[in-house]
């Protein structure tokens, strides 16, 4: 069930069916939060309006209470659910107050809206999506159910790795796995057989299998430009990735151009800030006009925008040669991060297994 946000009944809003549980409901909205989140989309007012729907709607849905006066009587029970009543009747108040058995703030969401209802603000639907989930980094990953994270393998940060079964390998931030049904372990699951096991050659220009990315840039299907995803393989004759979609068996051929790595980093040398120097936040969008990252860093539930030199990619990570001045020839080209040398502000990155080069921070991006 896809979702509709030009609708006025919440589970259509979330694309969940009426006899949905507490945790697809749960799922349907951070998947929807995240996509259409205001510092992942700045200036759009669309984005802003779609992330206070969802908001409201899972808010609502939430709690158990209202999401039975809802199903019983619509606004009008959710405004009778604010209000203590057990059914709704004159005079009730409008507002949200009290957001999912404790909303910090409460007192009634303001925001008038059409027919005298209120509706979420941007400030109090930021506010419930801090606290909907504890303090865990909302951007840090992909989500398969409440209950656990995929696992983070190797340098890089969020990558999907899964057992032989395809469950996510449990772990404790719940924003940090995904697919629902998994059809098992990127990297093949092990035959009992006589086969003997080949280790494929290394490409250093080719972002791993499993990582989390987003879609960008897409004009033939725009409509799944935010969407979030998995790299499950790299086609070299097409340079392009099959990346496949959020719970969802839906794959879809992608230039490296069209995707945007969430990854973990490390923010450097802010003189500004120095309390943000030595933080590990999450990538969750990139300006080309600016050429500055928005980095949620969870510790501090804050989003910096931040230039490439004051982002330090972590080792594993493959990313795009930028800006160099001394060999052009190199700009576009991709490669691994191998090491970062802190005295000098450089990577070293290998380009293939004969090339290896040591260029400033500020020219490796995303």
């Amino acid at each position: 069930m896809a979702p509709n946000l030009n609708s006025k009944d919440y589970y259509q809003i979330l694309g969940c069916p009426r006899n949905a549980d507490d945790a697809t409901l749960k799922k349907c909205y951070r998947k929807l939060a995240v996509k259409w989140h205001p510092d992942k989309n700045p200036d759009s007012q669309e984005a802003t309006e779609n992330f206070q729907k969802v908001s409201e709607a899972y808010a609502t849905l939430s709690d158990k209470k209202k999401r039975q006066m809802y199903d019983q009587y619509g606004e009008e029970g959710v405004r009778a659910a604010e209000a203590g009543a057990d059914a709704p009747g004159g005079g009730m108040p409008g507002g949200f107050g009290g957001f999912g058995g404790g909303f910090p703030g409460g007192g009634g969401m303001g925001g008038g809206g059409p027919a005298g209802a209120q509706h979420m603000s941007q400030e109090e639907a930021q506010q419930f999506f801090s606290h909907a989930f504890g303090g865990a980094d909302p951007f840090g990953g992909m989500f398969s159910g409440m209950g656990g994270m995929g696992g983070m393998g190797g340098g890089g940060g969020p990558r999907m790795q899964f057992q032989s079964g395809g469950d996510p390998l449990g772990g404790g931030d719940p924003f940090a796995a995904f697919l629902g049904s998994q059809r098992g372990s990127f990297m093949g699951q092990s035959s009992r057989g006589s086969m003997r096991s080949v280790t494929p050659k290394k490409q250093y220009n080719v972002i791993p299998k499993g990582t989390i990315v987003s879609l960008k840039g897409l004009v033939n299907k725009s409509e799944l430009n935010g969407d979030r995803g998995f790299v499950k393989q790299y086609v070299p004759s097409s340079n392009r990735y099959v990346v496949e979609l959020e719970d969802s068996e839906e794959t879809l051929s992608v230039k490296p151009e069209n995707m945007l790595q969430h990854i973990h980093v490390t923010v450097h040398d802010i003189q500004s800030q120095p309390e943000l120097n030595g933080q590990t936040g999450t990538v969750i969008t990139w300006f080309p006009t600016k050429e500055r990252y928005n980095i949620y860093v969870a510790t501090m539930k804050k989003v910096v925008s931040l230039k490439p030199g004051n982002v330090v990619l972590e080792t594993g990570v493959v990313a795009r040669v930028n800006g160099l001045k001394s060999q052009p020839e190199l700009n576009g080209k991709w490669g691994t991060i191998k090491e970062w040398i802190k005295e000098s502000n450089k990577y070293n990155v290998q380009l293939s297994e004969s090339q290896i080069i040591r260029v400033k921070v500020e020219n490796m991006i995303l």
